[in-house]
């Protein structure tokens, strides 16, 4: 038991010592049997795996929106409406039903996985040329990822298929009310069909994998059949998705104790994505607040774990599209999208994503996992649901403490609005907000450099990132407020995406832009059209840089950032 002043020292405390136990445990190795290491791909072609084009990217995935009965045809007529819409997405999932199987009536449970090639019948010309077919038309799509169970479909493998003559099949007695007994690849067997399995994946273009019903580890009726399988099969896809596709995984119905303490409690790993909570029901009205509440109060937990938290896919033509793609945002998981074809809210979308300067679509991710900030406050409870996240804590900052005496502003993404000066002592930090049903509301906290000049005039500055966007503090990179011997003032920001940046300058109104500002990007001057002040604040100065960088013929080079700098004068 842990006794401590806050929740998540608890919480962070009884972790810390459960890892702590496991690892002392944990003294064997993830071994291969019987998989030939040399199959793996050779070191020498190791590519390096950008973030903006997997966890970073904007995702799709076919579930809700394709349904049940996917075809490549349905799927390639979907991916055709997203780049008529101009939907940029880097990363594909394709979800349940494009695998071979053998099936018993409408009972999934009961279905089994029969070979490695994708189901005749919907994808004729085999999971290689569809692969082919659709990077060779979309070549934004960087990343494609399938579907299955870790058992390889929700009943396992078929006894009498092509598996089978491969593997060694066992019959494992699972809960009666979960399906019944199921035929499973055998524990001295999985690491080979997971090493030859992921090998012909990768040799068709798939590059990552959504593993769901990972939670049947936890349901054999044997203690036997759960001590022997569970361990080999955590360590063979484990290591199958290191090998093959670096870890671009999604771990789906894995919330079970004895996968959460062997494979996602030590960092002796890179973090996998996991997901956090059911699914999304876009047609059940009462499970969407539920959904994102129980993602905020389950991160309590699993924002210690060795794992990036997956918030799970949403519709952007929905009645709940907004209150989900405002919790994605912030959660600091993927953001991956399931509209029905042709179905979409491009607002919404642009609320979501940027443009990079290499034409690549992005998400604006904070760099911690977000999680509730009452964790006693009930389901419910009267009390509007807070979730927290920070892209850089102020802790971060030299002698930021606490007590710090530094002065904050708060933005409300929805309105625009800006608080006054406060800071974390203050009775004025107190923020009033009102949502109606399904409302929402992202506010971002901005630390404020202050300078004066020889008279006395003051000025407050806070780079608030790329304006429009939901997370857009999450844009920047790096910035600095310096103050130059001259007496003008330098505002440098590095952002990874083309916007709109605003700059919060508290003085704005005194001053003319045409007289006191100089705005470059790359160190080229930026028209002067494109710096205007805020309609919505005028102490905010807006630098349309995504039109200043088409208008200037600017490139990307080697560099996939953005160099912005400001120069005025304190009047």
């Amino acid at each position: 038991m842990f006794v401590c002043r806050k929740t998540e020292n608890a919480i962070a405390a009884a972790i810390y010592e459960a890892r702590s136990l496991v690892q002392g445990f944990n003294n064997t190795h993830i071994e291969a049997k019987q998989a030939d290491i040399s199959d793996s791909p050779s070191t020498d072609d190791v590519d390096a795996t950008w973030r903006e084009t997997w966890y970073d990217g904007l995702g799709y995935c076919t579930w809700n929106s394709l349904g049940q009965q996917l075809t490549a045809q349905k799927l390639y007529h979907a991916l055709d409406q997203l780049a008529e819409n101009k939907i940029n997405v880097s990363s594909l999932i394709i979800d349940d039903n494009w695998q071979s199987i053998s099936s018993k009536g409408d009972d999934q449970s009961k279905s089994s996985m029969t070979r490695f090639e994708a189901l005749a019948s919907a994808f004729p010309d085999g999971l290689k040329e569809t692969i082919a077919a659709i990077k060779s038309k979309h070549p934004n799509i960087k990343h494609v990822a399938v579907w299955h169970t870790l058992f390889g479909y929700w009943g396992g493998v078929s006894p009498n298929s092509e598996i089978s003559e491969r593997y060694q099949v066992v019959e494992a007695s699972r809960r009666n009310d979960m399906g019944g007994p199921m035929h499973v690849i055998s524990a001295n067997d999985v690491a080979r069909f997971y090493c030859d399995f992921y090998s012909f994946l990768s040799s068709c273009g798939i590059d990552g994998v959504k593993t769901d019903a990972q939670y049947t580890l936890d349901i054999f009726n044997t203690s036997q059949d759960r001590r022997s399988l569970g361990k080999a099969y955590q360590d063979a896809w484990s290591l199958a998705c290191l090998r093959w596709f670096s870890n671009k995984a999604i771990s789906c119905m894995s919330q079970t104790p004895q996968i959460i303490f062997h494979s996602q409690l030590l960092r002796n790993k890179p973090p996998v994505v996991v997901r956090n909570s059911d699914d999304f029901f876009p047609r059940v009205p009462a499970s969407h607040p539920w959904h994102v509440w129980t993602n905020a109060y389950n991160s309590l937990m699993t924002h210690y774990l060795n794992v990036v938290p997956d918030w799970d896919m949403f519709q952007t033509d929905h009645e709940y599209a907004g209150f989900h793609a405002a919790a994605r945002c912030v959660s600091g998981g993927p953001i991956y999208i399931t509209d029905t074809p042709g179905q979409h809210n491009l607002n919404l979308i642009k609320q979501i994503t940027g443009e990079t300067i290499r034409g690549r679509t992005v998400v604006f991710r904070p760099n911690t996992v977000a999680r509730a900030a009452d964790p006693y406050v009930g389901y419910h409870d009267n009390v509007l649901l807070k979730v927290i996240s920070y892209h850089v804590h102020l802790t971060a900052f030299p002698g930021i403490l606490k007590s710090s005496p530094h002065k904050y502003i708060v933005r409300a993404h929805t309105t625009g609005r800006i608080s006054d000066k406060m800071n974390a002592s203050s009775s004025a930090s107190l923020l009033v907000v009102s949502l109606d049903v399904r409302g929402y509301e992202i506010f971002t906290a901005y630390q404020i450099s202050s300078f004066e000049n020889k008279e006395g005039s003051r000025a407050d500055i806070a780079s608030l990132g790329l304006l429009g966007k939901m997370t857009g503090a999450a844009a920047i990179l790096s910035t600095m407020v310096t103050k130059l011997e001259t007496g003008r003032v330098h505002v440098e920001t590095f952002i990874k995406a083309l916007g709109v940046l605003g700059v919060y300058i508290s003085n704005l109104p005194k001053m003319s832009i045409d007289k006191h500002f100089l705005v470059t990007i790359m160190a080229q001057v930026v028209p002067p059209h494109t710096v205007t002040v805020s309609t919505v604040n005028p102490q905010v100065l807006e630098i349309d840089i995504e039109t200043a960088w088409k208008e200037m013929g600017l490139r990307s080079g080697w560099s996939n950032e953005v160099q912005v700098q400001i120069y005025f004068d304190i009047v």
